[in-house]
């Protein structure tokens, strides 16, 4: 369906939330002039949370990176990936996602038929719903705004009682390379794409660099991993022919970072990296930068973490 025959989302008593009534919506939710979640058919894949910065200087419709559902049972390592795996709904790639409030119904709604969210003070919260993992997970994720912290929203990922028991549930920011994001602040200082895989080649991702409580940033009670580019100008960088126009960086340039009260002793930030853009041979301009961002953690049901884009 064309885009423009959705109700757009509206700003009503201070969120953005989708229209009321019947007919195909816009599945957008958050701060009109801040942070706002999408699910699909917005633009880009299944199984991905769209993430939106209008504040950024981006036009309405412009992604700066998704959140993917990645759980690991307990016992296992490989994880589920919500966005590669194929539907067992209606068998195209990317698992199904929706929008339910109050969550107890897990029948699955149309994506353009998305709930409203509930407003409760000065929160708007939003229930994603997600169809079983071939692993055997099966979870839904609490997308909560808060009305006083404008460039940030919390996820929190439940276990549904038909799932397997877990050993983590990863919530992972998966689109740095657009940002080209290369420096990753630590405790003792900084560690950038380039000297975590100054010799990567080809078209696929690095292996995980994987960094504990001694290294990570703490702050108060929150452990932290924040992510920036290193480029004084990134609208100013030079393409390979062919690279697609959604690669092209427009905007200001911003700090991404994942937050989470009372970390557990176990919790570790992860990053990956690429060389080139996802699904392409086009190089990323300046070499190798990260591409999924993420904590992992032992389950903990309800277990909310904070992922906050601010301008640098």
């Amino acid at each position: 369906m064309d885009d423009s025959l959705r109700l757009a989302a509206v700003d009503e008593t201070g969120w953005l939330r989708p229209a009321a009534g019947a007919g195909p919506r816009e599945p957008r939710w958050g701060n009109p002039d801040g942070m706002q979640i999408g699910l699909h058919p917005l633009g880009g894949p299944r199984g991905l949370i769209r993430i939106y910065t209008p504040y950024l200087g981006h036009d309405r419709d412009r992604l700066i990176n998704f959140i993917a559902i990645e759980p690991i049972p307990l016992g296992a390592t490989e994880r589920g990936y919500s966005e590669l795996e194929r539907s067992g709904l209606d068998d195209v790639p990317g698992l199904r996602f929706w929008s339910a409030d109050p969550p107890a119904d897990p029948a699955p709604r149309a994506g353009d038929d998305p709930t409203r969210g509930m407003v409760d003070g000065d929160t708007l919260s939003v229930s994603i719903l997600c169809e079983p993992f071939a692993n055997g997970a099966h979870v839904r994720v609490t997308a909560t705004f808060i009305r006083d912290r404008p460039h940030e929203v919390a996820l929190a990922a439940h276990i549904r009682a038909d799932s397997v028991p877990l050993y983590a549930c990863v919530l992972s920011a998966t689109m740095g390379n657009w940002a080209r994001l290369r420096e990753l602040e630590l405790a003792g200082g900084t560690a950038t794409s380039q000297t975590l895989w100054p010799r990567h080649t080809g078209n696929g991702f690095t292996d995980h660099a994987a960094f504990g409580v001694g290294v990570r940033v703490v702050e108060g009670d929150e452990a932290v991993v924040r992510v920036k580019p290193d480029e004084a100008d990134p609208t100013a960088a030079e393409y390979a022919v062919g690279t697609a126009e959604h690669w092209h960086f427009k905007g200001l340039r911003a700090v991404q970072e994942w937050r989470a009260k009372d970390p557990d002793p176990a919790l570790r930030a992860q990053v990956n990296g690429r060389v080139t853009y996802w699904m392409s041979d086009h190089p990323i301009p300046g070499g190798v930068a990260f591409e999924n961002v993420e904590l992992v953690e032992p389950f903990r049901d309800g277990r909310s973490f904070t992922f906050r884009i601010e301008p640098l």
